[in-house]
C-alpha cells in the first residue's frame, strides 16, 4: 500500500492541500489533521486529490465533514482532481450537487476568483458522461 503523503501551500487568500497516495482507515486521521491546519490558516481550502491512487468511504466522511465545517463558518472548502470512482458515492448521495468539485486545481481558483467557466459540478466536473453543450 502506497503511504499517502500530504503538503500544503499558500496561494494568496487560499490553501492548497495536496494528497498523494491511498487514503484509507489507516490513514484517515493524519488525512483529516491537514485539511485542519489548513482551515486555521485560511477560510479558502482546495483539496488537490489528482495524486490520489485510493480512496475509501472514510477519506470521503473527511472531506464532507470539513467542507461542513468550512461551509458552516462562511469559508470555502474545494475538491479538485478527484477520480469519479472514489468520489462516486458522493454522486449516488446527492452530495456532489452541493460540494464544490473542479477538474483542476487551476479550476478551483478560477471559481474562487468568480471567473470560472460556470458551475464546479458542471460537465467535465469528475462526472462519467458529462457532456459540454
Amino acid at each position: 500500500m502506497a503511504e499517502p503523503r500530504f503538503s500544503m501551500e499558500s496561494h494568496g487568500a487560499s490553501v492548497v492541500v495536496s494528497v498523494q497516495g491511498e487514503l484509507d482507515i489507516t490513514s484517515s486521521q493524519r488525512f483529516d489533521d491537514c485539511p485542519s491546519e489548513a482551515a486555521a490558516a485560511s477560510d479558502q481550502v482546495i483539496l488537490d486529490m489528482s495524486a490520489v491512487d485510493f480512496m475509501d468511504t472514510t477519506a470521503l466522511a473527511v472531506i464532507v465533514a470539513h467542507w461542513r465545517r468550512q461551509a458552516d463558518m462562511g469559508g470555502q472548502f474545494l475538491l479538485a482532481g478527484a477520480r469519479y470512482r472514489y468520489t462516486k458515492a458522493l454522486w449516488i448521495t446527492g452530495l456532489a450537487d452541493r460540494l464544490p468539485m473542479h477538474d483542476t486545481v487551476e479550476d478551483a481558483f478560477a471559481a474562487l476568483a468568480g471567473t470560472g467557466s460556470g458551475a464546479a459540478n458542471g460537465p467535465g466536473a469528475s462526472e462519467p458522461g458529462a457532456s459540454a453543450g
